[in-house]
Order: structure tokens, then sequence, then C-alpha cells
């Protein structure tokens, strides 16, 4: 079976580190977020201030669903907050308010790598849903031209997960740059909140790994056919 096959076993560091990635982010996101910043700011007053010393007046900031759900949507340019980020006046809030500006400022000032993430965003969600359904079909019917395809297909994922990299990691740099260059941080917060973003950016590597470990494997079946 294709789900099964040895080649599985390439998987197993990939699936090591993204359970690895999930505990370090939500243990470090939990540990810092039961200590308070020392001005006492909530994520949406940093946003707000962050943005507005910026020179950004068209994004807004507003509450939203779920748990480490925040993001930048460039499409409405709104920045969304969790509750208890939008709310909070933690740490760990202050460095995700933070990252996420971090991605508005990127989007502000064109960033390259962002502007590329955006354009192959659309054929990446359509090749991440029909790839493996493809590589499968033609694996089964010893179609050449379907595992070509599907291959093809997943390899934009590979490349939207490797570009996602620098903007995220570029994202926490324009964090912890503007919060200590406006002095939201103190020194022995610095350090801390930089635990925070380094534990979020983790996931994206993880993810990235399995998803280049998922193209090894179709290449590799592809190979035996």
């Amino acid at each position: 079976m294709f789900f099964w096959d040895p080649t599985m076993i390439l998987l197993i560091p990939a699936l090591i580190l993204a359970f690895y990635a999930q505990y370090k982010v939500k243990n470090t996101y939990h540990k810092y977020g039961e200590i308070h910043n020392n001005r006492s700011m909530t994520g949406y007053q940093a946003a707000i201030e962050l943005l507005r010393m910026n020179g950004i007046s068209d994004v807004e900031v507003e509450e939203t669903e779920g748990t480490l759900s925040d993001h930048y949507d460039p499409r409405v340019k709104k920045v969304r907050l969790s509750q208890h980020n939008y709310r909070g006046t933690s740490l760990s809030a202050l460095a995700v308010a933070a990252h996420e500006v971090g991605h508005v400022i990127q989007h502000a000032r064109n960033y390259l790598p962002l502007k590329i993430r955006h354009l192959i965003l659309p054929v990446t969600s359509f090749g991440s849903w029909l790839a493996f359904p493809l590589f499968l079909i033609g694996f089964f019917l010893t179609n050449s031209f379907l595992m070509d395809l599907g291959i093809l297909l997943y390899a934009g994922v590979v490349t939207f997960h490797l570009v996602t990299l620098p903007v995220e990691f570029n994202a926490s740099h324009r964090a912890l740059y503007q919060l200590e260059s406006h002095g939201f941080l103190t020194t022995g917060e610095t350090g801390k909140a930089k635990k925070v973003l380094n534990a979020a950016a983790l996931t994206y590597v993880a993810a990235t790994a399995m998803a280049a470990m998922q193209l090894i494997r179709l290449l590799i079946l592809r190979g035996d056919e």
C-alpha cells in the first residue's frame, strides 16, 4: 500500500520534530503568557502603537476566536489577534502582536518573499489537495504523467513552505526590533519575548521538513515505477 510503504520511515524525524514544535510553542506560549509585561500593555494596544509609529494608518486590529489563531490578512488589511493576545498584557501577547505587525510592515515595505508567497498561494492551495490523489491514481494505474503532475504540484507546496520560512523569521526579527527600539520591553523581557517567537518559528521549520520529506517519498516511489 502507498501509505504504508517502506519510505514512510523518512517521515519519522519530521514527525518527531513536528510533535516537539507543537509542544514547544504551547509550553513557551503558556509560560510567558503568565508573565505580565513591564508596561502592562495589551496586545491590541501594542499593535495599534506599533502601526502608528511606523506610519501605517490603513490597517485595523480586531479580536478573533481561537487560540494562537493570530494572523494578518493583507486582503482586507486587518491584524486579527486571539482573545488572550488581544486583551492580555503578557509577554506572549506582546510578542505575538508585534510579530503580526511585522507582517504588516513587510506588506507596506513590499518585502519580496512575502510578495512571492502571496503570488504562489492560489497554486499552492490547489496543489495541496490535488497532488496526492493525482499521484495515487497514477501510481496504481502506472501512469507516469499523472505521477509527475502530482509531484510537480506538490513541489509547489514545498516551495511555498520554503518561502514562508524567511517571511516568518523576518517578521519575528522586525517584531523584536520594534519592541526594543520603541521601549516596549525591558532588557530582561527581550530574551523572553524572543523565546516565544523562536518557538512559533519552529512550527514552520517542522512543516517545511515534513513537506520536503513527503516530496522525497514521492520521488522515490516514482523512481521505483
